[in-house]
């Protein structure tokens, strides 16, 4: 019995067996098409610069027009009227009576509880002009006297009795905002073929005397202007009239640039209640009945 190989110490194996051998060995192009496959796949880990530029170049279009979108969407947000709020004259008496009454303590700060009751506009005063229920701008304006103010439009449109002596006082919280209510107040279907001037008062470019001379001369069936040229007309001449006077509109719809309104701005609220709605004259017709008041 032989131990180990099998074959005899002086054995030499012949060609065929020996080639045979080498066959079951991995040849040089094998093991250099393993090495070039670990060689590609330590290459793919590399970033390649044509295809990261290429990202690059996309990420950037893509934030370039989402800022243009934003962009878009701001400028569309910016011209896109604000939506006004509803104006406090379209509510009825009762709760006019309680604004109006909210703006004459702060006026009057140095008055009493009982002072400022003794200084209130009854509520019997104002206009009610629920049924109005159209915007409350310039071009509606004609309108509204003609539809809710039927007593009104049929005086505007006869011939004034007396010099300066108007139906209508229209208080405007600025002398543009005066102009342009003049320019509707002066159309043919409130004034007709007989209706008075409609005058224009304020203080800018005009002095006090002015217009005082103007009114002593003129028959006019409005007056438009500013609380504080209304104020000094009313309280320091005897220019302008009450006798004929009917009504009084206060622009309390109307908003400035900074969004307030005629009674919003302290100095205007102090010479409406103090010097137009506060004259004796004004607060004795309100009070009697004979002048009412109308909020637009």
């Amino acid at each position: 019995m032989q131990h180990g190989d099998d074959l005899e110490d002086d054995f030499v194996p012949d060609d065929l067996v020996a080639l045979s051998d080498e066959e079951d060995l991995p040849n040089a192009d094998d093991i250099g098409g393993l090495l070039s496959a670990d060689e590609d796949d330590a290459g793919a880990a590399q970033p390649n610069p044509v295809q990261s530029a290429a990202a690059l170049e996309k990420k950037r279009k893509r934030r370039a027009k989402e800022k243009e979108r934003k962009a878009k969407k701001r400028k569309l947000a910016e011209t896109v009227e604000p939506v006004e709020p509803p104006s406090i004259a379209a509510q009825p008496p009762v709760m006019l009576a309680d604004y109006l009454s909210s703006m004459q303590a702060k006026t009057f700060n140095e008055m009493s509880g009982i002072e400022l009751a003794d200084a209130q506009i009854p509520e019997s005063a104002i206009v009610d002009t629920t049924a109005w229920t159209e915007s409350r701008s310039l071009d509606q304006l004609v309108d509204f006297i003609v539809k809710v103010l039927p007593k009104l439009h049929t005086r505007l449109s006869q011939r004034p009795k007396s010099n300066g002596a108007p139906t209508l006082i229209y208080v405007a919280g600025a002398a543009l905002r005066v102009a342009d209510v003049t320019r509707v107040l002066r159309d043919k279907r409130l004034r007709g073929e007989k209706g008075g001037d409609v005058a224009k008062l304020f203080a800018k470019h005009f002095k006090l005397e002015e217009h005082v001379a103007y009114l002593k001369r003129t028959k006019i069936a409005a007056a438009v202007g500013t609380p504080g040229r209304l104020g000094k007309l009313l309280c320091d001449t005897d220019a302008l009239a009450t006798t004929a006077l009917t009504h009084i509109i206060l622009d309390v719809s109307f908003r400035d640039a900074k969004k307030r309104t005629l009674l919003d701005i302290p100095e205007t609220r102090s010479e409406v209640f103090r010097t137009v709605l506060g004259a004796p004259k004004v607060l004795n017709g309100l009070r009697q009945g004979t002048i009412q008041l109308v909020l637009f």
